[in-house]
């Protein structure tokens, strides 16, 4: 009896000192990132009776069967589903807030109506020499602005498209780890600490690459994970065991990129890749309404330029040059070749109905309207994109928060299971002390 009581007292002493440990290592990690609390799980711990009788079992004490990481991979699964939608999403309104800057700082609206208004003051005196000259000057704001426009347009593509190319990378480089951490996770121990700590790293990594891209994840009996990459259907594999296949990125020449995943086209619909896609796209779409307004501008202004005459009496040439916002210039900077009289008019003709034609032309092209329409295009998809986010946000951090609760370490809890096993330690060396003075005992007896 005072053998059993020993080792069933010694059984209780190393399981409470591990809980200790275990409850330490909680909160020694409190604050460590990506870290998932972690708990014993205790068995009782049977044996057959004295009499070798199968039917008559004697307790003898307990032991820890495992460490148990408080981890639900269903909600681990929606925290990265959602996360990879908050980060396309949020990328998405980066890159449009980015474009929606250059458009709007360059002055491309105001230099239009500008120019607008310089032909109407010049309406006043078609051969004042001054007014003139204010116009070539509006003209020459005007395609200034379209070149600095389509500069910082530019611009915005280049850091969008690096960005991209840095979260390739990214991928690639996660994609290879996962891999190793698959590798070592199939050699480790059930149940063990170094397990406990590769699947930590595990799940760390599978939550830095759904925000780069919406990922699926298939777990394996060893903890071993294989990934799948974009919204096809059936899935693109990115990692399977130790092999992981190549993301790569390739540009277009009007600025748009595509994914393959080793070898093969990708469609992604989620993580920051596929929001910096979506706004290389609307940029590339706002490019070929800023090049379409400007030559519409060109082709209208030298149109009628050419239909009349201007104030040394020659046919009109052209005023501006280029068919690009990128290649919109200034023809000429003399005043003079304003041509604002109608065809065969003299020398310094006061008739400005060739200037009232020119302006009945913009008129009917509508440059301002257009220019506006562009710019409340991309507000409006900002605004809009805006808001998808933010109810995104929400979602994703009620997602976040239900997680935590689960993984998170809670010092309290920690604290009072420190007071716990701390008690189930001391009673169970005094079951020891209890069993020790029992067998002193039989062994006084005389």
């Amino acid at each position: 009896m005072a053998s059993d009581l020993l080792s069933i007292g010694l059984s209780g002493a190393k399981a409470a000192r591990i809980g200790l440990d275990v409850t330490a290592q909680n909160i020694s990690n409190a604050a460590t990132d990506g870290y998932v609390r972690r708990t014993i799980g205790l068995t009782e711990v049977a044996s057959t009776g004295y009499n070798q009788n199968v039917r008559d079992i004697s307790l003898s004490g307990v032991r820890v069967e495992k460490i148990v990481r408080n981890a639900d991979a269903f909600r681990q699964s929606e925290v990265r589903r959602t996360g990879a939608d908050v980060a396309r999403a949020d990328a998405e309104v980066k890159g449009l807030g980015s474009i929606e800057s250059a458009l709007e700082q360059s002055g491309v609206y105001p230099a239009i109506t500008g120019f607008e208004t310089a032909l109407q003051k010049l309406k006043e005196d078609a051969t004042d020499t001054s007014l003139r000259a204010s116009v070539i000057e509006a003209a020459r704001t005007m395609t200034a602005t379209f070149q600095i426009a389509t500069t910082e347009m530019d611009a915005v593509g280049k850091g969008l498209q690096f960005e991209t190319s840095d979260g390739v990378k990214q991928v690639n480089r996660i994609a290879g780890e996962l891999g190793r951490t698959n590798l070592r996770l199939a050699r480790a121990a059930d149940a063990s600490s170094d397990q406990t700590a590769l699947l930590d790293q595990r799940d760390k990594l599978l939550a830095d690459l759904s925000q780069f891209g919406d990922i699926g994840t298939t777990l394996a009996p060893d903890g071993s994970v294989t990934v799948t990459l974009g919204s096809a259907s059936p899935a693109t594999t990115l990692v399977s065991g130790g092999n992981t296949a190549a993301l790569a990125m390739t540009t277009a020449s009007d600025g748009t990129v595509d994914y393959t995943l080793g070898g093969n086209a990708l469609t992604l619909s989620g993580g920051s890749l596929a929001g910096q896609q979506l706004a290389l796209g609307k940029l590339a779409q706002l490019h070929t309404d800023l090049d379409g307004l400007a030559n519409t501008i060109v082709t209208t202004v030298n149109t009628a330029q050419g239909g009349n005459t201007d104030r040394d009496g020659n046919p009109g040439a052209a005023l501006l040059s280029g068919s690009t916002a990128a290649t919109i210039a200034l023809a000429t900077s003399n005043p003079a070749k304003i041509a604002t009289a109608p065809a065969g008019a003299p020398k310094n003709s006061r008739d400005a109905s060739g200037l009232d034609a020119l302006r009945s032309a913009l008129a009917a092209a509508d440059p301002a309207g257009r220019m506006d329409a562009i710019l409340f295009d991309i507000s409006a998809s900002v605004s809009g994109r805006t808001v998808t986010r933010d109810a995104l946000a929400t979602i994703s951090d009620a997602a976040k928060t239900a997680l935590s609760a689960q993984t998170g370490v809670d010092l309290d809890t920690e604290g009072v299971n420190l007071v716990r096993y701390q008690q189930a330690f001391q009673a169970s060396g005094r079951v020891m002390q209890v069993a020790a003075s029992i067998f002193d005992s039989l062994l006084q007896i005389q």
